[in-house]
C-alpha cells in the first residue's frame, strides 16, 4: 500500500537519532505521502542532521515541553512550514535516574514531578498548543509502554505511563466533539537510546521474542512505524481513546 497519508501534514516529536521510534514514524509517514515537521530538544543540531536522513529532509522546531514560552509559540512556528496539521505524534518521555532502577520508595517528589510532567502531562500540553492548527478529522497519537503491570526497574516511569494512558482517555473525551481522535501505540521493546537508559531493559528484551505469539525483533522498528501511521490515516475513523498494542502479542499471554 502506498499513499496512505497523501496530503497529510504531521508534527512529529521525539526524534533524537535515526534509531528513535519517532524517526521511523516520520520515515514511513513520508513514504506514505505525508508532509512532516519535527521537533527537537537540547541537541538541536543533532536532530537537524538526523532530519536530513529522512527520504525528504524535514524542518526542525525547538521544543521543550516544560517551557511555556516554547508551547505558546509552537503553533506560529509550525505555521511557518505547513498551513495546518492533520496529525501529531507525541514520542516524549524522560525520568531522572532516581525514578528508574533505584528503590521505588526513595525517589524524591521533585524527580517524580519531572517524570510525570514530561512523560504524561506534556501529551495534553502539546495537543493544546497545536489545537488551533488541527483539522476537523485530525489524529493525535502517543507512544506508550503497556502500564497495566509493574515492570522491573521501570518504577516511576511506569506510573507516568499509566498517567499517559489516562490522559489519552480524557483528551479523547474532550476532543471527540471536534472530530479529533486521540490514541496510543503500546510498543514492545525496541533498541533506542531511550530504551538503553532503562536499567534491566536487556532482561525484558531477552524474554519478549520467546513469549510473544508472533515473535518480536527488538531491532526492527518498522511494525511500530506502520501502526502509528495507520492511526494517523483515515482508515480508523471511529477509533479514539484506545491503546493499540504493537508487541507481537506479548501483552495477551501470561508468564
Amino acid at each position: 500500500m502506498t499513499g496512505l497519508l497523501d496530503g497529510k501534514r504531521l508534527l512529529i516529536t521525539g526524534v533524537l537519532t535515526d534509531a528513535s521510534l519517532a524517526f521511523h514514524v516520520a520515515r514511513v509517514a513520508q513514504e506514505q505521502g505525508a508532509e512532516v515537521v519535527l521537533t527537537g530538544f537540547g541537541r538541536l543540531s543533532l536532530v537537524e542532521r538526523v532530519a536530513r536522513r529522512l527520504p525528504t529532509p524535514a524542518p526542525v522546531i525547538e521544543l521543550d515541553v516544560t517551557n511555556s514560552e516554547h508551547l505558546d509559540a509552537l503553533s506560529g512556528k509550525v505555521s511557518e512550514h505547513v498551513s495546518g496539521l492533520d496529525g501529531v505524534v507525541h514520542s516524549i518521555g524522560f525520568a531522572p535516574p532516581s525514578c528508574l532502577g533505584n528503590p521505588f520508595l526513595e525517589a524524591p517528589w521533585e524527580d517524580v514531578a519531572t517524570t510525570v510532567q514530561v512523560s504524561a502531562y506534556s501529551f495534553m500540553s502539546l495537543t493544546r498548543a497545536v489545537l488551533p492548527l488541527l483539522s476537523e478529522r485530525a489524529s493525535v497519537v502517543g507512544m506508550d509502554f503497556d502500564a497495566r503491570q509493574a515492570w522491573p526497574d521501570y518504577n516511576w516511569m511506569g506510573v507516568a505511563k499509566a498517567g499517559l494512558e489516562s490522559v489519552t482517555r480524557y483528551l479523547a473525551k474532550e476532543l471527540g466533539p471536534r472530530g479529533i481522535r486521540v490514541n496510543l501505540v503500546a510498543a514492545g521493546p525496541v533498541r533506542t537510546m531511550a530504551a538503553r537508559s532503562i536499567p534491566g531493559s536487556g532482561d525484558i528484551e531477552a524474554q519478549w521474542d520467546s513469549r510473544a505469539p508472533l515473535g518480536w525483533k527488538v531491532d526492527d522498528p518498522e511494525p511500530v512505524g506502520r501502526s502509528v501511521c495507520t492511526l494517523l490515516s483515515d482508515w480508523l475513523p471511529a477509533t479514539t481513546g484506545s491503546m493499540v498494542w504493537v508487541d507481537g502479542g506479548f501483552h495477551a499471554v501470561g508468564a
